[in-house]
């Protein structure tokens, strides 16, 4: 009987220990834990698209940095006319690399006269919205 007793005393004490520890909040707990805290970072982004295609399947990068506890809404702006960004969302950063993700959003260009446009990615919370310029630039041919 004695050994009954501690075989389940030993159980009973192993089984609390794991639910203490399960309690505990994990090492690079989720970002729904953290406050937001997040960039959009400027990485001087550039592309040339031939004056009469445009670039019907373009994408851009968005750079972020930081933790966010809910979905970031992203995409691009001030392109030229005929374009059709396609906004889409981030889900909060659980997946990144230290403080780093880099996503891209689609952004098909529509042809427009030969010349240098300066538009923008941006990214919002809901509350701040960040962005950064991307300077297209039309040519006859681009090289």
């Amino acid at each position: 009987m004695g050994r009954i007793r501690r075989a389940t005393s030993r159980t009973l004490g192993l089984t609390a220990a794991l639910a203490l520890v399960g309690a505990a909040p994990a090492v690079g707990a989720p970002a729904a834990e953290h406050p937001s805290k997040w960039e959009l970072v400027d990485i001087g982004q550039r592309t040339c698209v031939t004056s009469d295609f445009g670039h019907p399947g373009q994408y851009f990068l968005v750079p972020l940095r930081g933790y966010w506890a809910t979905p970031l809404e992203v995409g691009t702006r001030n392109l030229p006319p005929g374009s059709s960004p396609q906004p889409t969302t981030i889900a909060p950063a659980e997946r990144h690399h230290e403080d780093h993700v880099l996503e891209g959003v689609m952004s098909p260009l529509a042809p427009a006269p030969v010349g240098v446009y300066t538009a923008e990615v941006w990214a919002s919370d809901g509350e701040v919205t960040q962005a950064v310029p991307i300077t297209i630039t039309f040519k006859e041919r681009c090289y």
